[in-house]
């Protein structure tokens, strides 16, 4: 008997005591013989199981992929060509990578108006190199996801940048594609520290930022900005409804979490159609630094359970007293919005503290919750203690096991730190810079390097059920089934998931428009030699389930994944 990673997660020794405890009444044993009886029984159970899981625990691994990208990255987001776009803001003073020769930017920056270096690079991760990017206007902590049409729009910022709409149309890694800043179109509020959602019909709301109490769209709404009161209701003096979590509901609708509360908005009627309860606990949002996922949608319950997850925070105060460094959060809550008397369970405790840490949805549908700090908050060198090691969360455990403290980094990411799913599974980590300019000589310094996290499932140990998609279809049309052909070291127990997942805009703790969808799979049928299957899934039965976009699809075996390939779903 072997236990998987995936098993033992849900699995303590408490279990096993319980399980004796019952076995041993039912035989009627007397209080003072069972208990020495159970005690002995456990260990030898204990020491029976400790070596089957043993050669199991893979608690995944960390490589340095570049020593120095040349700016350190505030936001970030991963392209269907497999690159990542990497984001600084410009009124910082010089990088450490300079633009092409004889390109250079004058601006009123504060800091420096004659600018020959980079604050954008995007990163290649097969050749593990950068190429440097043109911005000239300041993105710092502005917004962003992806179009239909796989270009990133990015929007907002700092001083120039308050209310700029950037567009980067992703290229081939050996291509020359760059940021085009609109000259023809503004925001129609200035936009710091907002949040992005694409919707179903293509657009994208931004809502919040800083002192903006209100929404707005692009394309724009001829009827300008609208004023959106729960932004006002949800503020306080540490301004904690900054970058807003915003998740696009199989409804249609819009759950919108900011501060400790939460509710589901119409945008298309402008009405707030449910009221949330208020989470139990600390400030979640920017500057208390907590972190949201919407769970994955799943056909096999037609898509009809909708639970969102908030982890961490900082207590309130830690950000307007920076130097009592309190103690972040260690409390998760997780809530089935799909309920007609929805409340927050309170179950899950991370194993450390920890505010500033980042979310990702893997493809096997459970959560890393990685990066970040144990106290402190958001700002300029207001947090210490790196959260170094990652935390596994098993979405389908029972409540209270959920947790698995996963290999430590030893390189503190903590403000201005991001995170992103890769087409082969591993999590791409960069960023960290608590100061207002570049700083190297301090406990936690500006951070250039990049690293890459691989997750338990990318193990050797689970070569031989790791799958590999090897014919699949480029595009694919809602409610219609499509065929993946895929192969495997050895034959399949049954068929494999087909799960799409975004690519999110990850930016302060939290990963903007990030969605995983498991689909239905109604055939897979053995076509070749022992290894060989096709697959038919079935796409998602519309735009509020998944917006039309660019997807990873990855084929998923006993808790494996297969690398991801690139689709776009559209109509």
């Amino acid at each position: 008997m072997k236990f998987s990673l995936h098993e033992w997660g849900s699995f303590r020794i408490g279990a096993i005591q319980e399980f004796m405890s019952q076995r041993m009444r039912l035989m009627w044993i007397p209080n003072q013989q069972w208990r020495w009886m159970r005690t002995a029984a456990t260990l030898v159970l204990i020491c029976w199981i400790i070596p089957q899981v043993a050669p199991a625990q893979d608690l995944g691994t960390w490589e340095l992929l570049l020593e120095n990208a040349g700016i350190a990255c505030m936001h970030a987001a991963l392209t269907r060509f497999g690159t990542v776009v990497m984001i600084d803001r410009t009124d910082i003073g010089a990088s450490q990578i300079g633009l092409p020769a004889g390109v250079c930017r004058d601006s009123d920056d504060l800091v420096l108006k004659h600018d020959c270096t980079a604050h954008s690079v995007v990163f290649d991760p097969v050749t593990k190199t950068v190429r440097p990017l043109f911005l000239q206007t300041d993105p710092w902590c502005s917004s962003g996801q992806f179009m239909p049409d796989g270009s990133l729009m990015q929007t907002g910022g700092d001083f120039d940048g308050v209310r700029k709409i950037r567009t980067f149309v992703p290229c081939e890694a050996s291509g020359i594609c760059d940021w085009v800043e609109s000259t023809t179109q503004e925001l129609q509020s200035g936009r710091w520290y907002s949040t992005n959602q694409l919707l179903p019909d293509g657009r994208q709301i931004i809502i919040g930022g800083r002192s903006a109490f209100n929404l707005e769209f692009i394309p724009p709404n001829a009827n300008g900005p609208l004023y959106f009161p729960f932004l006002n209701a949800t503020n306080d003096d540490q301004n904690d409804n900054l970058y807003p979590y915003v998740h696009l509901l199989p409804s249609g609708n819009l759950f919108v979490f900011a501060n400790r509360d939460s509710i589901e908005y119409n945008y298309l009627t402008d009405t707030v159609v449910r009221t949330f309860p208020r989470i139990p606990g600390e400030p979640r949002n920017y500057p208390s630094g907590g972190s949201s996922v919407m769970l994955p949608l799943l056909a096999s319950n037609n898509f009809s359970i909708v639970e969102i997850l908030v982890c961490g925070g900082a207590q309130y105060g830690a950000y307007l007293n920076s130097a009592a460094q309190m103690t972040c959060s260690n409390t998760c809550g997780r809530m089935v919005v799909s309920d007609p008397n929805p409340t927050w369970a309170m179950d899950d405790i991370m194993p450390i503290p920890r505010c500033m840490g980042d979310m990702i949805l893997l493809p096997t549908r459970d959560v890393m919750i990685i990066n970040g700090a144990q106290q402190g908050s958001q700002g300029w060198t207001n947090a210490i203690n790196p959260a170094f090691s990652p935390v596994l969360y098993y979405t389908y455990a029972s409540p209270g096991y959920r947790m698995l403290t996963m290999a430590p980094t030893t390189i503190a990411r903590m403000y201005h730190s991001t995170a992103n799913l890769m087409q082969d599974g591993r999590i791409f980590i960069a960023g960290s810079n608590p100061h207002q300019f570049y700083v190297f000589d301090v406990d936690y310094p500006t951070e250039l390097r990049l690293e890459a996290f691989s997750p338990h499932y990318l193990a050797p140990s689970h070569d031989l059920q790791r799958p590999t998609v090897t014919v699949s279809p480029l595009q694919i049309t809602y409610n219609t089934p499509f065929t993946v052909t895929v192969s495997a070291p050895v034959t399949l127990a049954g068929p494999p998931e087909i799960n799409l997942v975004s690519a999110p805009f990850s930016t302060h703790s939290y990963q903007q428009g990030q969605r995983v969808v498991s689909l239905a799979v109604s055939s897979s049928v053995q076509i070749a030699l022992a290894t060989l299957y096709q697959i038919t899934a079935v796409a998602p039965w519309g735009p509020t389930l998944a917006p039309p976009g660019y997807y990873m699809l990855f084929a998923v075996n006993e808790a494996v994944p297969s690398t991801a390939v690139w689709v776009l779903l559209s109509t």
